[in-house]
Parts: structure tokens; sequence; C-alpha cells
């Protein structure tokens, strides 16, 4: 990953789904609002490139990035977007050459200590660990950082309020994703100030 970090912007970055782009820009200021700047927008809807697109040109303290980043188009679009940073659930070489190329900060996805290893091997320390509870956990993490101290890890996928600050006490854990501060219900709603108090109790969390 190249500098600056995406990892010590907050301790914990949503994860979103959008599949209304119109909900990007209060969505995201609801969140920088309740102290959580770094937001990842998935690109699991056909809203996705729209939404990082609205939010990069109106929300100027949000730190937009892009998930789901599986193939060096998803790269190139999602930067052209306004993308500041990228995420993937797992990495191959080719995937890892699109993202170095782009020159902005980005995790990619490991789950084994193999994956880690071979990503140490081409220069990357910052890394997304998922899928977290399915892949170990807290457990599997722990183990990691004596023989792997300089890999630092955003663990994500089923992580809940109360799991969180176990992953934040980890000593090669920066910060988690997840998007508990965005449930379904109030986003149909459009309670942007439910989604603000929930970010916020998310950004106090610590380990």
């Amino acid at each position: 990953m190249t500098s600056p970090s995406v990892l010590n912007l907050a301790p914990v970055v949503p994860v979103v789904v959008l599949e209304d782009a119109a909900d990007a820009v209060p969505l995201a200021r609801a969140l920088v609002a309740g102290g959580l700047p770094a937001i990842e927008v998935t690109l699991r809807t056909a809203a996705a490139l729209d939404a990082i697109e609205a939010i990069a040109a109106e929300v100027p303290d949000a730190v937009v990035g892009a998930g789901t980043v599986i193939s060096a188009r998803n790269v190139a679009d999602t930067v052209a977007a306004g993308a500041r940073f990228l995420v993937s659930p797992g990495w191959t070489d080719s995937l890892l050459d699109a993202m170095k190329a782009a020159e902005v900060p980005f995790l990619p996805g490991v789950s084994t200590t193999s994956e880690v290893v071979a990503l140490l091997e081409r220069g990357v320390t910052e890394m997304k660990f998922f899928p977290a509870e399915a892949a170990g956990g807290t457990a599997y993490l722990k183990a990691l950082s004596a023989p792997l101290p300089q890999a630092r890890f955003c663990p994500t996928g089923g992580i809940t309020p109360a799991s969180a600050p176990t992953y934040l006490a980890l000593p090669n854990v920066d910060c988690v994703g997840g998007s508990w501060m965005v449930p379904g219900d109030a986003l149909a709603a459009k309670d942007w100030a439910r989604v603000e108090r929930l970010a916020g109790e998310a950004a106090a969390l610590r380990g």
C-alpha cells in the first residue's frame, strides 16, 4: 500500500452498499459528522460508481474509497470516479499490479498466512483480513502478530460493535471494517441522524 495510509483515519471504516446514488451524499455527511471520514463504497450495485463520484465531489471531508475491487477495470473506473483508496476481497498478481499503478492507497484482501507472506514479498504491509470471523477472527490475527509483526490489518467480515474492540486491541490491527452503522432500515428511511449517532459510537471504539 502506498502512502498515505487509510488505516489510521478512524478505528472503523464503514462498508457501504448503496442501491440509490442519491443517498450517497447525505449518508457520507452523516458518517463524517459522526467521526468516520474513511468510507468504503462497495462495487456490488450499479449505483456504486455514481455514489463514489458524488461523495468525492460534494463531501470534501470524506475520504471515499472503493470496495469489492476485483479487476484492473474496477481500479481504473473507481479512481476516475474519485476513489481515494481501494479495497479488494482478495488479490492476484495482475490486480495487485493495477492497484499499485493507480498510486492511491489500497488494502488487498488476505485470509491465509501464505497470502500475507506473498504480499510482504511484494512490498505491501497493509492488508484487509477477510472474511475476518469466518477466517479465524482475533485468534488467527493474534497468531500472525509474532512471526509477521510488519503486517498491518483492517479486518472486515462479520465484525460487530461487540467484537470490534477485541480486534482493535490486537497489536497488528489498526482499524476494522463494518456495516453496522449503516443498517438497512435506517438507509431505507433515510434516517441520517441515526446513522450519525451510530457512526459516533463506532468512532469512539477503542481496544
